[in-house]
């Protein structure tokens, strides 16, 4: 009867809509500050992937006892019915239990108020020529950025980088986060191969709140990877959010996380636009245009199409039984987000009701 009723909890978890003022204030706002606040520093003082343990001790127990069961079939105990019917209850009640954790752990923050509705959004301002105007700054911000030493610019990150961490908790207060999160410890994973291979660049870990990440980042890659990251920490489970938040982050840091931020976006707005308008935009630098050429080489060397194409899809429903509309879309409407938010001085975001 308790894996019947852990079953039937995790359907109704998964049908039943929450009101987002609810979610945002119970929830967001209360329990989960409250999780994180002491899952990510018990996480942090450990050198591996908790979520690899995990992984590894749930696929040991469901092949143990799948293989006691099929010892019992030898023996004349089990048919073969009853065999397949108590490893589906068991992949069954063990994925309801891993979904339920899920939820009640980090996934609640997918039907939390979307941040567009607390930022003070104009959507006049959404236009290609305005995407034009930003694209245009954000290659002058790289330029500038690229006369620096480019050991500056481009050496790696070695555990929590402080000045990003005291940005981000800045960009968090901004936002309006009356309590801010712990950042994660940028960690590698056992999963690293199919990161690579489905061209995912990080990974929040839902169940002990860790960051994990890529081990083929380049250097100036990793400050963006892993504000976004550390955004999905903060409780911006929507990727169009998350990107918002590791952009604004970079962007406040010092110069070497500034580029990453800077050179992320461009990425974003140059995707977006067509190609007689890219024409028009001033000339990028040699720094940034070999930076970008590095990306599309590490991209080409590690990814799949097939693996990446199968990754994103499943990625993509994900999302959506999530409540995000968009699924994997979601990631480029960080534009549509930069464009449209008001910002005082130094970037600052205006909030509502501020």
């Amino acid at each position: 009867m308790w894996r019947l009723a852990l079953v039937l909890c995790a359907a109704a978890a998964a049908l039943i809509p929450v009101p987002p003022a609810l979610v945002e204030e119970t929830y967001s706002g209360v329990v989960y500050p409250a999780i994180q606040s002491v899952l990510t520093p018990v996480s942090n003082r450990v050198g591996f992937a908790l979520f690899d343990l995990l992984a590894a001790a749930v696929l040991a127990g469901l092949l143990g006892a799948f293989g006691v069961d099929v010892w019992r079939r030898r023996r004349g105990e089990l048919g073969f019915l009853r065999l397949c019917g108590r490893a589906a209850g068991r992949l069954i009640v063990a994925a309801a239990a891993l979904y339920l954790a899920f939820l009640v752990l980090w996934g609640f923050n997918y039907r939390r108020v979307p941040l567009a509705e607390k930022l003070t959004l104009d959507r006049s301002r959404i236009s290609p020529a305005a995407a034009h105007g930003l694209a245009a700054d954000v290659i002058k911000r790289l330029n500038e950025l690229d006369a620096l030493p480019h050991a500056q610019l481009r050496s790696r990150i070695d555990g929590i980088d402080p000045r990003l961490a005291a940005a981000f908790a800045r960009t968090q207060r901004e936002l309006g986060a009356a309590r801010v999160a712990v950042v994660g410890l940028p960690k590698p994973t056992l999963f690293d191969f199919y990161l690579r291979r489905a061209a995912v660049d990080g990974l929040t870990d839902p169940y002990f709140l860790e960051t994990l990440i890529a081990q083929d980042l380049l250097p100036f890659e990793e400050p963006f990877v892993i504000a976004h990251e550390w955004a999905h920490l903060a409780g911006y489970a929507d990727e169009s959010e998350a990107n918002f938040v590791g952009w604004l982050t970079c962007a406040r840091a010092a110069d070497p996380q500034a580029y990453s931020g800077w050179l992320f976006l461009y990425g974003e707005l140059i995707a977006q636009m067509d190609a007689g308008s890219r024409t028009t935009l001033p000339p990028l630098a040699a720094g940034p245009q070999a930076d970008r050429r590095a990306i599309a080489d590490r991209y080409r060397r590690n990814v799949s199409p097939r693996l990446s194409t199968a990754g994103w899809m499943v990625y993509d429903k994900y999302l959506k039984a999530n409540r995000v509309e968009a699924g994997a879309a979601s990631y480029a409407a960080v534009v549509q987000l930069v464009l449209g938010t008001r910002f005082g001085s130094d970037w600052t975001p205006q909030m509502k009701g501020r």
